[in-house]
């Protein structure tokens, strides 16, 4: 079935839907004819979109949002519920950077990106998905992990753990659905981006103190990359092709992202410690 025949005419809750892959998934889901529903904590970034939207003959709502607070991801979802509709697909999407060597990396900036990045999928998944449950309806379920959560890189250690950890969570998920009997009609599934564009390295925290200097190397060889990457509306395309194929892990670029994910298999296959290697460039011959 294509994407259109998937998803077309249900409800979308896309999270850190007001730049970047979030706001590509979102544009794209307009136009395979879905009820968007904008959440950010970016009100202006989400107000334009929702205009662009509707200006486009789309039908789009947002609402501000902070996924690290549970009590308001819980109100957004019986909001939803009670004026816009069931939900056909979830992408708990919202997600931070975070630059610096480990020990150099304030308290306050792990936990902002543990509480985002993590607890924030969570927080998505305890408040929709019991309702998405409570129906035999066609229901999906993304999350946003990252070329990252099968990598590892130095001076990128919160952001990387973080995927990892999204990553594990959405393949336990998938697993528990299915064990409770929910997988005929609920599909949980892993989206892993490469490069796409937005401004996350710009936007992530560095240091205060310590090798400053490292961190902000580390966010220019970003940066490099930003300059080559996938365009979002592009990536969201094939993310939803794959979806509607009934794949688990949506890639981006699927020969990128696939070559490091063959990679880290080798790796843990051959129990060889990491090594500190060259960043990779996006190639996109390879998307």
């Amino acid at each position: 079935m294509s994407a259109r025949e998937v998803f077309g005419g249900g409800v979308a809750v896309i999270t850190g839907a007001g730049a970047g892959i979030g706001a590509g998934l979102a544009r794209y889901a307009s136009r395979l004819g879905m009820t968007v529903v904008l959440t950010d904590v970016n009100a202006g970034a989400i107000a334009d979109l929702r205009d662009e939207i509707l200006a486009a003959g789309g039908s789009a709502t947002d609402v501000v949002c902070d996924v690290r607070d549970p009590e308001a991801v819980q109100a957004l979802a019986d909001q939803v519920y009670r004026e816009v509709g069931p939900v056909r697909l979830l992408v708990n999407n919202a997600g931070i950077e975070q630059f610096g060597y480990l020990w150099d990396t304030p308290v306050t900036n792990w936990q902002r990106v543990v509480d985002i990045n993590i607890s924030g999928v969570f927080h998505g998944i305890r408040a929709f998905l019991p309702k998405m449950m409570a129906t035999d309806a066609p229901a999906w379920v993304w999350n946003l992990s990252s070329i990252g959560g099968v990598a590892v890189v130095p001076l990128q250690a919160p952001y990387i753990m973080s995927k990892h950890a999204v990553l594990a969570l959405t393949e336990c998920l998938h697993l528990e659905v299915r064990a409770a009997g929910h997988d005929h009609h609920l599909h949980v599934q892993a989206v892993l981006p490469g490069a796409v564009v937005s401004d996350i390295f710009e936007s992530a925290g560095g240091v205060d103190a310590g090798d400053s200097g490292a961190a902000e190397g580390q966010r220019a060889a970003m940066l490099d990359i930003k300059a080559e990457a996938m365009d979002p509306l592009a990536a969201a395309e094939v993310v939803f092709d794959q979806a509607a194929e009934g794949r688990f892990y949506l890639l981006t670029q699927p020969d990128y992202v696939g070559s490091a994910m063959a990679e880290r298999a080798r790796v843990l296959t051959n129990q060889e410690p990491p090594h500190l290697r060259t960043q990779r460039r996006f190639d996109p011959a390879q998307s």
